[in-house]
């Protein structure tokens, strides 16, 4: 920049091709033309003095802008290091650096010459080191929460596959490290990371690959940071021919807009980009709407562009000479060619001119204090001299912004977010659809229009970008070996436990009192359940109860009835009534079992069964004890005869049972059953039965009276072929056949059982072999009292000694003919 005189100067290289313009850059050009006509025409900023300024082209080239600030600082385009061949210098200045790497290769130069340079381009931490870059000055202001804003995006619309695009340079590696952090806080996942090369010569050689790679990658969306002239590849990349549409999202100096054909167009239909927000300078579109190279007939730039972004030739006979009318208006060009928007560079460049001007200004001010006569040359500030200043300046530009040199006093960038939409004919359109501002309270920081995005010309609907379908309720994210944590299988819940939100990463445990519905979704109240008497099973178990007590207590009647008769009188009456009252009790206490256990229910059940039992099988053991002895231990004076008698019978019923009365309270006064809460066993239900507490008690109790059942079997085995009328070994051979078959069956059938299963094996097992004992040494015996009456005769009893002869019993007379010795009662 310099003063006192304003023109243009053509780049060092010739005019570039038409196909080789960068149409929309040319608006930071018309912004400095736009800035000086303003300083110039204020009367109070810089009296008495005029702007002027060089334009030069930089060409992406660290070669050729080394070599473009050479030729400016030797004048007259010619290249003499530390020699200057033009008139005197003017320029105070030079804004520039569209990207860092062009920053730095002017700096190295400028430095030397402490030529203060101000770079529009976006914040570099690395331009920073006032050690390495003592005269470069930053204006763009920082995007430090730019990746915060790119992340509050990807997380908004559910996305966590995410392809990454970076320049190759030390900002594109901050930006990686940065928004990879931030991705990881927020569960997003990397699907792929490009780095596109800045050099010129990479450029070339690779423009063919990057696209059609990025292009069919598996992610639908992926982020590009850079600068434009960086990531230039990324237009100029081959297409795949089969295009697959994406979703990009362009960080704030990347203009998405920004392509060499339309075709190109179609590739970044949809997409979004991180602009910087800013207030409209007041007059610039006016401005532009008036630009023509009638107007700035010298301006050798606005020509070449002009012809360019017309599609036009330089030659009057030209058909499409009506298009190109030195009087047609920036405005009817399309976006990609120009954009009547102030862009975030050229918002910059604006401020930095006017930073300059503030200097200028400030220099002036305190040389007009020290001298009375005002000599020009004097007044004429140096280069040099702007570096004091610089850093110090600060002023409110005409949009009411607060515009800060220092760096450190640079304020964090605040951003609108803008939808691309491109329609037919080559017109395109950026329409903004949230913003995020950083240092707003939460919840106002970040704000998008989803409905006002347009995503896809085939579906509108937000696209899915995940490496793997979401996890409904009732099933868990299983982490895949060797993958990233957004790559996962959906497993479901196990019994008992449940998933309620989507992507659950673990499922969680029902309490105890309920259990997980079919979907494994939600948890419901367990239903408390025990073997009702209401119930089908428990009805049926009921009446099979009542009527074998019945049935019991009428085989009891019957033998009270016919008390006198042989068959009655032969097998010790007593002891049968003994074991008909103890078959009715063992009915009965099947029905302890039924209905909702108690304390009491639950001490009584196994203890009332275990006794009465006991004495069943005690009455049955003394019967056969006594056919035993009656047969084949009478002797005239012998010892064994007194277990004939009727009171030795009784007395082995109760030994035996006092001996598992013993044993039950023994059970209960050390480990008693007590009722509890099974939850387990069945699903859905809590199981309120009784808990043996002891369960060896339990299993010595069943083991007395199967020893009982087992002595009984064995004796009664030894004794069934006896001869007698009425001799009822047989009968008890084969009732403790069935007994000890119903319980041996028992014990593995209820350990494999639970809830009600285990109740009902119980009961099913108790009324089994009480019927069996019923029905194998009583009903044989009933059938002879009520339908064979003759058989049941003491002349029908003589009739058979007498066809059969004496009986006998080791050899002995078992009874002798007057009856003195006949087996009592």
């Amino acid at each position: 920049m310099a003063t006192g005189e304003e023109f243009f100067t053509s780049p060092p290289n010739k005019a570039c091709k038409p196909y080789q313009w960068l149409h929309k850059n040319y608006q930071q050009a018309l912004s400095v033309v736009f800035a000086v006509d303003e300083i110039n025409s204020d009367p109070y900023l810089l009296p008495n003095i005029s702007l002027g300024f060089h334009l030069y082209n930089t060409y992406h080239s660290d070669e050729k802008t080394l070599e473009s600030s050479l030729k400016w600082l030797s004048g007259q385009g010619k290249l003499i290091p530390n020699y200057s061949c033009g008139e005197k210098d003017k320029s105070v200045a030079v804004i520039g650096g569209a990207t860092s790497a062009l920053s730095v290769q002017m700096g190295t130069l400028l430095d030397l010459y402490k030529f203060p340079q101000i770079s529009y381009g976006p914040f570099d931490s690395i331009l920073s080191d006032k050690v390495q870059f003592p005269f470069l000055y930053q204006m763009a202001s920082k995007d430090s929460s730019l990746h915060q804003g790119v992340v509050r995006l990807i997380v908004y619309f559910e996305w966590n596959w995410v392809g990454l695009v970076v320049s190759d340079d030390m900002r594109g590696e901050e930006f990686l490290r940065e928004i990879r952090g931030e991705m990881a806080k927020n569960g997003v996942c990397v699907s792929f990371t490009e780095k596109i090369p800045v050099s010129e010569r990479t450029h070339m050689e690779s423009r063919e690959t990057f696209m059609p790679r990025i292009m069919m990658s598996a992610t639908k969306v992926i982020v590009i940071h850079g600068d434009t002239d960086s990531l230039m590849i990324l237009r100029y990349s081959g297409v795949p021919l089969i295009l697959i549409w994406k979703v990009w999202i362009a960080t704030s100096h990347w203009d998405i807009t920004m392509r060499p054909v339309y075709r190109d167009g179609h590739t970044f239909h949809g997409g979004l980009t991180f602009s910087h927000l800013m207030r409209e300078i007041p007059g610039f579109k006016t401005f532009l709407k008036a630009v023509t190279p009638s107007k700035y007939p010298d301006d050798i730039l606005l020509r070449g562009f002009w012809l360019s972004a017309f599609k036009c030739q330089d030659q009057p006979e030209y058909p499409e000479e009506e298009i190109c009318s030195l009087n047609a208006s920036l405005e009817t060009l399309p976006l990609c060619s120009f954009d009547m928007t102030m862009s975030g560079s050229s918002y910059t460049i604006y401020n930095a001119i006017y930073a300059v001007a503030w200097v200028i200004h400030k220099i002036f001010m305190r040389k007009s204090e020290k001298i009375s006569l005002v000599d020009d040359e004097y007044l004429k500030p140096h280069s040099w001299q702007l570096n004091y200043f610089l850093k110090d300046i600060q002023f409110n530009n005409s949009a009411g912004d607060q515009v800060f040199v220092d760096e450190n006093k640079s304020s964090e960038a605040q951003y609108a977010i803008m939808n691309y939409v491109l329609f037919p004919k080559e017109i395109d359109e950026l329409v903004k659809v949230g913003q995020f501002v950083p240092k707003a309270p939460l919840g106002q920081d970040f704000k998008i229009c989803e409905d006002a995005i347009v995503w896809s010309r085939m579906d509108n609907k937000v696209p899915r970008a995940v490496c793997s379908d979401s996890c409904g309720p009732g099933f868990k994210k299983t982490p895949l070996e060797g993958q990233p944590a957004c790559c996962f299988d959906c497993s479901p819940c196990s019994e008992g436990e449940i998933s309620s939100h989507i992507d659950a990463e673990h499922c969680m445990k029902c309490p105890e009192t309920e259990y997980s519905n079919k979907q494994r979704d939600r948890c419901l109240s367990k239903i408390v359940t025990f073997l009702n008497l209401k119930e089908p099973l428990g009805m049926t178990l009921t009446f099979m109860t009542v009527s074998l007590s019945l049935l019991t207590a009428l085989v009891l009647g019957v033998f009270v009835k016919f008390q006198d008769t042989p068959i009655v009188k032969a097998n010790n009456r007593t002891l049968s009534y003994i074991l008909l009252i103890s078959l009715i009790f063992c009915f009965f206490c099947s029905l302890l079992f039924i209905g909702h256990p108690s304390i009491v229910t639950c001490l009584l059940q196994q203890t009332v069964f275990a006794v009465v039992f006991t004495v069943a099988v005690s009455s049955i053991l003394a019967k056969t004890i006594i056919v035993v002895v009656a047969f084949r231990g009478i002797r005239p004076g012998s010892r064994i005869r007194m277990f004939i008698h009727p009171r030795m019978s009784i007395c082995v019923v109760l030994i035996c049972s006092g001996i598992q009365v013993i044993f039950c309270g023994i059970w209960l006064g050390t480990y008693p059953p007590f009722p509890e809460a099974d939850m387990h066993s069945e699903y859905g239900h809590i199981i309120i039965r009784c808990n043996e507490g002891s369960t060896f008690a339990f299993y010595c109790v069943l083991g007395y009276m199967g020893f009982l059942a087992l002595a009984t079997f064995i004796v009664a085995f030894l004794a069934r072929n006896l001869p007698d009328t009425f001799n009822e070994a047989k009968f008890i051979t084969f009732s403790m056949l069935v007994f000890c078959s119903v319980w041996s069956t028992f014990l593995p059938t209820y350990q494999s059982s639970k809830g009600k299963a285990m109740v009902t094996v119980e009961i099913f097992s108790i009324l089994t072999s009480s019927a069996g004992l019923l029905s194998c040494i009583f009903i044989p015996k009933c059938y002879v009292i009520l339908l064979k009456p003759k058989r049941n005769t003491q002349e029908q009893i003589k009739n058979k000694r007498d066809s059969g002869g004496k009986l006998f019993s080791g050899g002995q007379p078992y009874a002798s003919s007057s009856g003195k010795n006949r087996l009592k009662d």
